[in-house]
Order: C-alpha cells, then structure tokens, then sequence
C-alpha cells in the first residue's frame, strides 16, 4: 500500500552536537598555560611567564627611550619638522593630479574618457562639451576626480594621449567634508598648491625640474 506525504515516517534526525572536547563530562577542561597555572612540561625556559622576564623587557625599553632622548645625534634622526620642514620626495612621486592647459591657456583635455575608462577605482567623472575651435573635437565640461576613491596608481596618466593630466608632488589632501574631497576643474588645473609644488609621474618625458604645466 502506497504512503501518502502525511503518514510517511519522518527521516531520522541527526544527532545533536556534543560540544567542544573541553565541554565532554559535563566539565570545562582548564586551557594550557591559562589561569589554571597549568604550564606544559616541554614549554622553553625563555617562554616560561616570569616576573623576572617582565623587568628585564622593562629595564630595556626604558634604556632605549631615555638614550635616544639625550644623544647628541638626535637632531640627525630622520624626523622633520612638519609642516615647517618638507620632505624631498622622488621627481616621479604619484601625487595630487593636474590638468594640464595650452599655451593659451585653455586645457589640453579632450574628454576622450581614457582616463576614466583606464581608472581601476572609477573615480574619475567627465562629462564632454564641443569646443568652439573645430580642430579640437571636444572638451571637458565636467572633470572631477574623487580622491577618496582615487588609489594613485597613474594608470590615468599613462593612458592619456595628450598628456593632459599628470601627477605633482602635492600630497596634502585634507578635508572636513566629504564633497570636499572630490576635485573638480579648479582644483585640478588651478589651485594655488601648483605654483610651489614640483612636477611627479610623467611617463613620457624625463622628469626634472624644467617640466613647467
């Protein structure tokens, strides 16, 4: 006689968790090496919790701390005073972007949307206007670039064939909200940073100090 869904047996449950070995016997097993004072036999000697051990750590990073701070040559230490003191950072340094512009000062971007499409982040926006000269197809209307997103890679420089965006040494990016933190055309072709900060990644031309924007 065939069984209906209803009155079919039920399959056989499986069977519960016993719980970690610790748990086994109706007892909590005490940890090696815990508060239980249970030390294992084989445990190093320099391993072993000591009193001793502690005071000698102690004893000497107090000697380091107090000899570093009364040395003679401690104003040759690598630290700067910053912001008073700038570090000189490589001439290929990845740092803030800069569009760069002509000669008549209008921006050699063409918005071809390499950059943005090269961007592995995605942090690059264009948005593209016709330029009124007809030898040049388009141009940006919109160009910005979160830097908060932005992973300073240059791959947008190396896939632009105009070289019309570059990295600068600029590295001070602070902000108290978050839409300050996406650079728009003025920020990125005409902040008052560029007139002081030397030029970085430019891979098709040989970094120095004549490379002017």
């Amino acid at each position: 006689m065939d069984q209906t869904p209803e009155s079919a047996p039920a399959p056989p449950r499986r069977p519960a968790w016993p719980g970690p070995p610790q748990m086994l016997g109706g007892r909590v097993a005490p940890a090696l090496g815990t508060r239980s004072g249970r030390i294992p036999k084989d445990l190093p000697e320099w391993e072993r919790p000591s009193l001793w051990a502690t005071l000698k750590g102690l004893l000497v990073t107090q000697g380091n701390f107090f000899k570093h701070l009364w040395s003679r040559d401690r104003l040759d230490k690598p630290t700067i005073q910053y912001p008073e003191q700038r570090r000189a950072y490589s001439l290929r340094f990845r740092g803030i972007h800069q569009l760069t512009k002509r000669p008549d000062g209008s921006l050699k971007c063409v918005a071809c949307f390499m950059c943005a499409t090269a961007c592995p982040a995605e942090c690059i926006t264009i948005e593209a206007g016709e330029y009124p000269d007809k030898r040049i197809e388009k141009y940006p209307v919109r160009f910005d670039i979160d830097m908060l997103r932005c992973v300073m890679c240059g791959l947008c420089v190396d896939a632009c064939p105009e070289e019309a965006i570059v990295m600068t040494g600029d590295y001070e990016m602070a902000a108290f909200t978050r839409e300050e933190t996406v650079y728009p055309i003025s920020l990125l072709a005409d902040r008052p940073q560029l007139a002081s900060t030397p030029p970085g990644y430019r891979p098709r031309y040989e970094p120095g100090p004549a490379l002017v924007r």
